[in-house]
C-alpha cells in the first residue's frame, strides 16, 4: 500500500518535525548553556523559530569546547612532565608567602601558575610602538620564534612579518606560527605556502577538528603572542593587519596596547602556547623551559590563560575578582562591553562603595550588535555611579584594566560573553605599583580624548533605536 501525501500534508509534517526538533534542542540548551540568560534566549528562539534557529544553534550553541582538554589534565606523559618540571622551576621565583597579598591567592589558583618576581614589563602603545619592538625581538632570535595571532592578513604588515620570518628561517632559526582558522580565514594560501616551503611550521588552530567538532565554529583562539627563545614575549590586543597600524579608511587611528615582558612569566606564556600547539598538532616542539630573571627590573607578574574548556569560568572570575578587590579605582578599557548580570552587579556595588569606576569604549563601532547592547548597560549602571567614556580619535581596541595603585592587567580578553566563555584568551596581571602607575598614566591620557557617555546621549533617539538596543541586549548571551 502506498501513502500519497498532498503538498500541504508534507509541509505540515516537515513543520511538525522541525518544531519537535526545536523543542528537543531547547531542552538541550536549557541543560547545557553556561548562563540562565543564554539558556532562555536559545530556548525561546528554538521553540518559536526553529526553522531559522536550529542551524545557528548547531554552529554557535555549544557552551563548552568539545575535545580540547588542557594537556596537563589529559594525562599525556610528556606534557605532564613538562608542566611538573616547569612548576618546580617557577617556585624559585615565586613571591614568598609573607610578601604575597592574600587577595592574589585566588588568581594563582585560577591561573594554575604562581605570581613570580624578577620580571620586566614595557608597555607598547599602539602598533607604531608594538610592531617595531616585536620585529626587533624576532630579528634577535637565535634558537626559535613562536608567533600566535587570532588574525594574520596578507597585507603590507603581514608581508613585513613574513619577510622577517623567512629570513630567520633561512638562518636556521626554528619558526612556529599558529593562527585561528576563523579569524585568519582570508589568509592566502600563497602566504602560507611560501612560509611552509622555507621550513616555517605554520598551522591553523582548528576548533572544528575531528568529526564530532565539525560544526563547532563558535569558539575562537583569540590569543596574540610572540615569544623569542623563551626569554622575551609580546602579548596584547594587536593582530597582524594594516588596520592595526591605523591604515583603515573608516576607523582611522587604531588605539591598542601590547606589552613586552622578560623574566619567568615568559615561561608561563610559552606553556599556554604549548597546549594550543599540542591541540593543533599532537606534537611537542623543542623549547627552552628554563625561567630566567629579567636583567633590569623586579616586577611581580602572573600569566592568566583562559579557555572554554576550563572547569571554571577563569576569565569571568578574574574580572569579578578585580572588581571586588577595588577600593579606590577601577579603570577598564575594552572595545566590547557585554557582561553578564553578575559582573554588572559587581560594577554597581563597586561604584556604590565609592570606587572610581570608569569604562572606556570606542566611539566608532565595528560590531553593531555589541555596540548597541552597550547602551543598555549605560542606562542600567549610571545611577550607581559607573561612568562610561567613548574614545573619539579612532577605533579603541585595547584590553587593559587597573585596580587602585598596585594591580594592572594587559592582554587579549574583552569584557564580554565571548571572552569570558567562548574564546581562548591570555591576560598578563601585574601586582606592581610602577607598572600600575604606567598603565594609569596611559589610560588617563586616553580618557582625556574621550567624551563621557550618558543616557542623555540617546534618550531622544527614535523608537527603533531603543528597540534595537533592547534586542541586542536580549541577544547578548549568544553574541
Amino acid at each position: 500500500m502506498t501513502i500519497d501525501l498532498s503538498l500541504l500534508e508534507l509541509i505540515g509534517l516537515i513543520g511538525f518535525a522541525m518544531h519537535a526538533l526545536g523543542l528537543l534542542t531547547a531542552v538541550h540548551a536549557l541543560m547545557t548553556a553556561r548562563t540562565s540568560q543564554g539558556a532562555i534566549a536559545w530556548a525561546l528562539l528554538l521553540t518559536l523559530l526553529p526553522y531559522f534557529t536550529l542551524p545557528f544553534y548547531a554552529l554557535f550553541g555549544r557552551g563548552k569546547f568539545q575535545g580540547y582538554v588542557k594537556a596537563r589534565r589529559a594525562g599525556d606523559s610528556q606534557i605532564d612532565h613538562l608542566a611538573r618540571a616547569l612548576e618546580k622551576k617557577m617556585r624559585l621565583f615565586r613571591v614568598r608567602d609573607e610578601e604575597a597579598d592574600p587577595t592574589f591567592v585566588a588568581l594563582e589558583e585560577l591561573a594554575e601558575m604562581p605570581f613570580t618576581n624578577h620580571n620586566d614589563a614595557t608597555l607598547l602603545v599602539n602598533g607604531s610602538e608594538a610592531f617595531p619592538a616585536i620585529f626587533a625581538g624576532i630579528e634577535s632570535a637565535e634558537s626559535y620564534i613562536i608567533v600566535q595571532f587570532y588574525i594574520i592578513r596578507d597585507d603590507a604588515l603581514g608581508q613585513q612579518l613574513k619577510e622577517i620570518l623567512l629570513r630567520k628561517a633561512g638562518e636556521g632559526v626554528r619558526v612556529y606560527v599558529l593562527y585561528d582558522e576563523i579569524g585568519s580565514y582570508y589568509l592566502t594560501r600563497a602566504y602560507k605556502r611560501e612560509l611552509a616551503s622555507a621550513g616555517v611550521v605554520i598551522l591553523p588552530f582548528r576548533t572544528s577538528k575531528g568529526l564530532r567538532n565539525r560544526f563547532q565554529i563558535n569558539f575562537r583562539n583569540h590569543r596574540k603572542i610572540v615569544i623569542v627563545d623563551g626569554t622575551v614575549a609580546y602579548v596584547g590586543g594587536l593582530n597582524v593587519g594594516d588596520e592595526y597600524m591605523g591604515r583603515h579608511p573608516v576607523f582611522g587611528p587604531w588605539r591598542d596596547t601590547h606589552v613586552e615582558v622578560r623574566g619567568p612569566v615568559v615561561q608561563a606564556i610559552q606553556f599556554a602556547f604549548l597546549e594550543d600547539w599540542y591541540w593543533a598538532t599532537g606534537s611537542v616542539p623543542e623549547l627552552d623551559w628554563t625561567p630566567n630573571p629579567a636583567p633590569h627590573d623586579n616586577e611581580t607578574a602572573l600569566c592568566l590563560a583562559s579557555d572554554p574548556s576550563d572547569e571554571m569560568e577563569t576569565c569571568g572570575l578574574f574580572f569579578m575578582h578585580a572588581i571586588n578587590s577595588a577600593k579606590r579605582r577601577l579603570w577598564i578599557a575594552t572595545p566590547y562591553f557585554v557582561p553578564d548580570s553578575s559582573l554588572v552587579y559587581a560594577l554597581q556595588l563597586a561604584a556604590l562603595r565609592g570606587v572610581d569606576v570608569r569604562i572606556m569604549l570606542p566611539q566608532k563601532p565595528d560590531h553593531k550588535l555589541v555596540y548597541l547592547a552597550a547602551f543598555s548597560y549605560i542606562a542600567e549602571t549610571e545611577l550607581s555611579g559607573v561612568r562610561f567614556y567613548r574614545y573619539q580619535p579612532g577605533f579603541m581596541h585595547h584590553k587593559v584594566l587597573v585596580v587602585d595603585d598596585d594591580l594592572a592587567a594587559v592582554g587579549t580578553a574583552n569584557f564580554d560573553n565571548r571572552s569570558t566563555r567562548l574564546n581562548f584568551e591570555l591576560m598578563l596581571v601585574f601586582a606592581d605599583r610602577s607598572l600600575a602607575a604606567s598603565v594609569s598614566d596611559m589610560l588617563d591620557n586616553d580618557f582625556k580624548q574621550c567624551h563621557q557617555a550618558t543616557t542623555a546621549d540617546f534618550a531622544g533617539r527614535p523608537f527603533w533605536f531603543h528597540a534595537a538596543v533592547r534586542l541586542a541586549r536580549l541577544m547578548s548571551p549568544i553574541l
